[in-house]
């Protein structure tokens, strides 16, 4: 089955009452993938918890009772961060089987992979698990999805050189953020000859609606094409990207994203100038304007992360999306093994060192209240 480039991401469904997850609209969602498979596009991206353990169900219903299984692909994910026992990973599989309504996934993640739920993943033997479900041709191909740095990426692949695939987080605003490392991750997949499927190239919506400035910069270029078009296109623009998921709420989005996906064409160097200039400009827009430079790690006492939250923070500030926040997953990830913003004691010690004169021990009770509360 020929395979274009755009995925169908099932985290944002449509929905009856946006402050209800699990009220998906399903008229509006059966429009949605009948267009969306008329198109030429197959796959379709879901998991155990989207929409309120909800999301797998919807796809039952309005993509695997309506459609020939051979038409389409589907996804779903063993939610790592939910295993307690070995034995729950074959109840939840099971389930999974019944709530999407088939006899096997043609593509089978483990979840959001980082430092705490590869642990998880190590301790239960769940890449052989996955293994095993796909020598028994209930998976057809396996593969994780991914949030930390690149540095434990490498070492997840070297460990695991059987996953068919890699999921990260790439995108345009992301590539060189030193927390988040887009850039970085995805060379460390491709190091390794893994194919990789690209979730959050628009961040949550942030890119769909970006400073006039760069927005600007955009439509001179091309007049027809939206906003978020630049991001979708950039990430599938690289060497190896097999699949670009976008969470899609609404025929609008659809529509306008199979549009330009329909025959996909790569950026030409011109668009990748245009797309650096808008970057400049939404960095300018950032709440805290660390440069990253470091300076005020060495000095302090609770060996906190200060740049790499600051980075987290100003993404969280500029992202649309009020729901799941991939930035908090971040966040998490590194206080594992580096102080939280809340245990600075207030010694100053970073500021002094700071030489664009931040205010760094005031912002991090900012970073505090918007991550560990």
């Amino acid at each position: 089955m020929e395979m274009k480039k755009l995925g169908f991401g099932c985290m944002r469904l449509p929905l009856k009452d946006k402050d209800d997850a699990a009220s998906v609209d399903m008229n509006t969602l059966n429009q949605m993938v009948d267009t969306f498979l008329a198109k030429g596009f197959v796959y379709f991206d879901t998991a155990y918890m989207y929409h309120m353990y909800k999301s797998e169900i919807a796809m039952r219903e309005s993509l695997v009772k309506r459609h020939k299984r051979d038409s389409f692909t589907l996804a779903t994910k063993l939610p790592t961060m939910f295993l307690k026992t070995k034995e729950d990973q074959e109840r939840i599989f099971n389930e999974q089987l019944e709530k999407c309504g088939v006899d096997y996934f043609d593509y089978y993640l483990l979840h959001n992979l980082g430092i705490t739920n590869y642990e998880i993943a190590q301790k239960f033997d769940s890449f052989a698990f996955i293994q095993e479900k796909k020598n028994e041709g209930k998976i057809r191909q396996i593969g994780f999805s991914y949030h930390d740095n690149a540095d434990l990426l490498d070492k997840i692949l070297t460990m695991h050189p059987e996953v068919d695939f890699v999921q990260l987080q790439i995108n345009y605003l992301d590539w060189e953020n030193e927390s988040i490392q887009s850039g970085k991750c995805y060379e460390a997949a491709r190091k390794h000859g893994k194919l990789v499927i690209v979730m959050e190239p628009v961040k949550g919506g942030t890119l769909a609606k970006v400073p006039e400035k760069a927005e600007n910069l955009f439509k001179d270029y091309h007049p027809d094409m939206s906003v978020a078009s630049w991001a979708i296109r950039y990430a599938a623009s690289h060497e190896g990207i097999m699949i670009v998921l976008s969470g899609m709420s609404d025929m609008e989005q659809l529509l306008d994203n199979t549009g330009y996906m329909q025959e996909f064409k790569p950026f030409v160097e011109e668009e990748f100038d245009v797309l650096n200039k808008a970057v400049k400009i939404i960095n300018e827009a950032i709440a805290i304007p660390c440069t990253a430079c470091q300076y005020c790690v060495e000095e302090c006492p609770k060996n906190i992360a200060i740049p790499n939250y600051f980075a987290l923070y100003n993404a969280e500030k500029q992202a649309l999306n009020s729901g799941f926040s991939t930035q908090r997953v971040y966040y998490d990830n590194y206080t594992k093994t580096r102080g939280k913003a809340s245990d600075c004691i207030d010694c100053k010690q970073c500021e002094g060192h700071c030489p664009q004169h931040i205010e760094i021990t005031k912002f991090l009770k900012d970073v505090a209240e918007t991550f560990e509360n």
